[in-house]
């Protein structure tokens, strides 16, 4: 079987530099732990970039959109037709991510993977539709073979065209009606949970709205399990009842892993593409953070799966990469830490 560029292992941390990062934050002018994670995020950063002056100071954002033939079954508070309408918000600058991209000088760049509706020419948008929104997972497969392929490389193209513009960092977002519903069915699906245990209020469902969308869920993995289990299989299983949009996020971080750029994951559903990556490349999760955790109620399960421990908890879950674009100035301010502060020699300062 022939391979593909997403089979191909990711980088690994530069372990000499990630023990010298260990000795130098030993002997910065600071009781030892006194910084908390900080210290952590420090050490890993400069094994990242093999230096002992690790930068935040280049960002990149992809948020990459799409729409979900699952809306069909009414599973979102929000006409289908924002999906595109938010696109053009974005390229407005009118939305949240728009403004903490701004705020923080990072490059945003909007992706279109798959609107229902075909869009005019956006200032910022990149047009890499794979087709006008995914079929209803509930009978069928959400997207062809050829479709999955093409949205996985257009996250790829992303993570590349980061790395070739020096980002330090890669921040991926989405933006779909209905991808709550998407992500919760391929979480469950991937950790055997039933649906109710991952279904939230998305967009804004009552608790008799959560209901039906669980209900949905469970229609949509009792078929496609007639054709076989996809617990262990991440991609059937992304194709099966993903979205266009969280398939290019797991294209985006199998690649930024590759190329060894770090990885601000923010919510819910980019979690679940992190899931999926992870699922197919396990050394990726070296090259994550998770930026907080989503009060959509299923996050937190899929950061117990994952082991990961998220940066924040505000409440927030908007999606759009918003959270992460919150949570990256500690990435920052951690990278400065380790590379700026005085050593106890270097400032004349007695150690303890």
């Amino acid at each position: 079987m022939s391979l593909s560029w997403y089979d191909n292992p990711a980088a690994s941390l530069d372990q000499k530099t990630l023990a010298a990062a260990r000795e130098r934050q030993s002997q910065l002018t600071k009781p030892p732990g006194s910084l908390g994670r900080l210290e952590e995020i420090g050490i890993t950063l400069a094994a990242m970039q093999a230096t002992q002056h690790p930068r935040i100071d280049k960002v990149w954002i992809s948020v990459f959109a799409g729409d979900h033939g699952v809306t069909a079954e009414g599973v979102s508070a929000f006409p289908q037709a924002v999906t595109a309408e938010m696109v053009r918000n974005f390229s407005a600058g009118g939305a949240a991510i728009s403004v903490l991209a701004g705020e923080w000088n990072a490059r945003l760049e909007v992706v279109n993977v798959g609107t229902v509706a075909e869009l005019e020419e956006l200032l910022g948008v990149m047009d890499a539709r794979v087709g006008p929104g995914t079929a209803n997972f509930v009978s069928q497969p959400a997207m062809t073979d050829e479709q999955l392929q093409e949205a996985l490389n257009a996250g790829r193209a992303a993570a590349e065209r980061c790395a070739i513009n020096g980002a330090q960092l890669f921040i991926g977002g989405e933006m779909g009606i209905g991808n709550t519903t998407s992500a919760a069915a391929v979480g469950c699906c991937l950790l055997a949970l039933p649906a109710d245990r991952l279904a939230g209020p998305g967009t804004g469902l009552d608790a008799v709205g959560v209901n039906h969308k669980a209900q949905v869920i469970e229609r949509a993995l009792a078929h496609h399990r007639q054709d076989g289990s996809l617990q262990d299989r991440p991609l059937a299983a992304l194709r099966c009842l993903g979205g266009f949009e969280i398939a290019a996020l797991t294209g985006a971080y199998v690649r930024c892993g590759q190329l060894g750029v770090p990885v601000l994951v923010d919510g819910f559903i980019t979690t679940v593409a992190a899931l999926v990556a992870v699922r197919l490349r396990p050394e990726l999760a070296a090259w994550l953070w998770y930026a907080h955790c989503s009060a959509e109620p299923g996050h937190r399960g899929l950061l117990e799966a994952l082991a990961a421990r998220p940066l924040l908890d505000l409440g927030m879950r908007l999606g759009e990469a918003s959270g992460a674009a919150v949570a990256m100035p500690i990435l920052r301010a951690a990278a400065a830490l380790h590379a700026r502060m005085a050593t106890f020699a270097e400032a004349g300062v007695s150690q303890g």
